[in-house]
């Protein structure tokens, strides 16, 4: 603990740390005040990413990149499913699906990018394992196929459309998270000696392991409980400013439910350790997609006021689609600088400025 305490006393970015009680109280106190909850989440998400960012570091220069990087990435996407079940049970589900197929592109672009760039700006070339870019590069245009098999179905028969592609959604939702968990079989068992970290990063001066599991687990639920009540404030301040239920779930929300995660990944990858900060980015959008979604359309039979399918609107698909692809093709070669970091990143910017012109009464149907 005191290494702990140590660590947020020389850190002035955790001193903001204040700010996670205070966002508790004022939620409390005056949960109308949709604005003031917007600010103050933001500002306590922020030193609980820093400290996300430290722990699970430390983490991994005990079980290797992989490891460290899903393990950030499955601590990061289950905050993302309590707050996406919060949303199931209020029947939000254009917010939840936003929020998902916005999550898959904020990784696999934005995410993906801003690390090639700061670690490139830092290293002229950086070198990563390309075998794991090209498991969730797979893994991705899979699921994404599976995306676009509910809205065909639906097309065929206007009449029973919506009821076919909720079956069909439960279906998929089964072969998703056993092609998921076959993926993870490969990865981490059967073929793991594929997927070895590049030995090139800097290391040392991590926490003791029982310290950075406790706090793992302790900002995890912190986290939580700061985005769920981000999520509930940020449709009114949304509504406020202008801004779309798509352009609030598809950009926002996902960039602010990743913050731990790209704290981490941006770190790694400054550090020259790309595996890692590859294997969270699109090792965090695969499990968006063949886990927490499938997982989602189930629940949604149990806490749900009705079955949720995966029939996205049609400009969701597209976007995740490109995104997949786009992906698939940079993760081929195993090396990057930091002009395809830009290019991921405008790219993200087209799909930002594209979502961000949608007028606030439209509901996702663009």
């Amino acid at each position: 603990m005191n290494l702990l305490f140590k660590e947020v006393r020389s850190n002035p970015l955790l001193w903001m740390l204040v700010f996670v009680p205070i966002v508790l109280v004022v939620e409390l106190a005056a949960p109308s005040s949709h604005t003031t909850l917007f600010v103050l989440s933001v500002l306590a998400i922020v030193p609980l990413a820093a400290l996300l960012s430290q722990a699970t570091e430390s983490v991994a220069e005990r079980t290797g990149d992989a490891i460290g990087g899903l393990l950030n990435a499955t601590l990061g996407n289950l905050t993302e499913l309590i707050i996406a079940i919060a949303a199931l049970q209020a029947g939000e589900y254009m917010l939840v699906k936003a929020s998902i197929a916005g999550a898959i592109v904020t990784n696999s672009l934005f995410m993906l990018g801003a690390s090639f760039l700061l670690g490139g700006l830092r290293t002229h070339v950086q070198e990563y394992n390309r075998a794991g870019g090209r498991l969730y590069a797979s893994l991705l245009l899979m699921a994404t196929i599976a995306l676009l098999a509910p809205a065909a179905v639906a097309d065929l028969d206007l009449a029973r459309g919506d009821v076919m592609a909720q079956k069909l959604s439960a279906g998929l939702a089964v072969l998703l998270i056993s092609a998921y968990g076959l993926g993870l079989l490969f990865s981490l068992r059967t073929h793991k000696e594929l997927f070895a970290s590049q030995d090139h990063g800097e290391a040392g001066g991590g926490w003791p392991i029982g310290l950075a599991v406790g706090t793992l687990l302790v900002v995890t639920v912190l986290v939580a409980l700061v985005s769920e009540i981000f999520v509930s404030s940020v449709q009114k301040a949304g509504e406020t400013l202008g801004l779309s239920p798509a352009f609030v779930g598809f950009i926002i929300v996902a960039l602010v439910g990743a913050a731990a995660e790209m704290a981490v990944a941006f770190s790694a990858a400054r550090k020259n350790r790309l595996d890692m900060s590859v294997s969270i980015a699109l090792g965090s959008a695969s499990q968006i997609a063949l886990f927490v979604a499938p997982v989602l359309v189930l629940l949604s039979y149990v806490v749900g006021p009705k079955p949720m399918d995966l029939q996205f609107w049609p400009g969701a698909v597209t976007m995740v689609m490109i995104a997949t692809v786009t992906a698939c093709f940079i993760t081929n070669g195993g090396r990057s600088a930091w002009f395809i970091g830009a290019l991921l990143l405008f790219i993200y910017a087209i799909f930002a400025m594209t979502l961000y012109m949608v007028p606030p009464g439209a509901h996702g149907q663009i």
